[in-house]
This record gives structure tokens, sequence and C-alpha cells, in this order.
């Protein structure tokens, strides 16, 4: 389960720079940043395939769900 692994959660560099320009988060530590989504209790979670997908705030996370690398991040 994605939650219950939160803190194995994490980015590439050029995961980073996408999700920054995709939300326009200017230098934000978007590892942290998409775990409070992901833990926020409104946030809704489902696994399809390989990915985790998480709708919170108007955005989509992807996380591979096997190794907890978090995709890309976008407006719904």
């Amino acid at each position: 389960m994605l939650i219950e692994n939160i803190d194995k959660v994490h980015t590439t560099e050029m995961g980073a720079v996408r999700i920054r320009k995709n939300l326009g988060l200017g230098n934000t530590d978007v590892v942290a940043w998409c775990r409070e989504r992901i833990l926020d209790k409104n946030a809704v979670t489902e696994k399809h395939g390989k990915n985790w997908y998480v709708h919170i705030d108007g955005c989509v996370i992807t996380v591979n769900a096997s190794s907890y690398t978090i995709i890309t991040c976008h407006k719904e």
C-alpha cells in the first residue's frame, strides 16, 4: 500500500524538474509536497497496472507501485 510506504516515496532530479514545471511550484521540495498530498485525508488513491494515481487538490500524482518513484504530477 502506498501510504504504508510513504517513507520510500522519492523522485529523480528530472522528475522534480518536471513536477515543478507542471505545477509551477518554484523551488518547492516536490517529494515533501507530494507526500503531504498523498497523506491528505481528502486524497483519492487508486492503483492501475504498475502505478498508483493520487487525486488531490485538482492534481494527479503518479507513483510507480514497485519503486515508489514519483513519475509525474499534473493538473487535472
